[in-house]
């Protein structure tokens, strides 16, 4: 994706029609006017209806004929979804799984290799609190950021 076609995404992800695009992504099957709107508290069906008309347009979303729900059709990795992952239904934070990791080596160093406090284990435990407690902000700070 060029830069120009990037900001031109960024600008119209924005506002309402970010929080029509996070909903589709976290719902994997196709979903009604009707859904989006009660689902983000819009006032009518004709704004999540405008919404999902903006978002086709660009085309990451496809409206079916027959029933006239919306399914997305394309993943974007620009402004704060650059720092989500899509497992199934669920969007985490990249920094999850970077804090769950070092959380988890950091339990199994404790468990396993401190035996007494030495100045090397005092370094250990300092630097293992240190990176997991930046990782576990960094997941949260990012979580934060989300839509809704």
């Amino acid at each position: 994706m060029n830069p120009q076609s990037e900001t031109e995404l960024e600008y119209a992800l924005r506002g309402k029609a970010w929080k029509v695009y996070w909903f589709l992504l976290k719902k994997s099957n196709p979903v009604s006017v009707r859904e989006v709107q009660r689902a983000l508290h819009f006032s009518s069906p004709s704004v999540a209806h405008h919404h999902l008309e903006q978002l086709r347009e660009i085309g990451l979303v496809e409206k079916e004929d027959l029933s006239g729900h919306y399914t997305l059709v394309k993943d974007v990795k620009i402004g704060v979804f650059r720092h989500y992952v899509k497992l199934g239904k669920l969007l985490f934070p990249r920094y999850f799984f970077y804090a769950a990791f070092s959380t988890t080596f950091f339990i199994a160093y404790l468990l396993l290799f401190v035996q007494s406090f030495t100045r090397e284990t005092i370094f250990g435990i300092l630097f293992g609190t240190i990176v997991c407690v930046i990782f576990w902000y960094e997941a949260y700070r990012v979580w934060c950021m989300r839509p809704y």
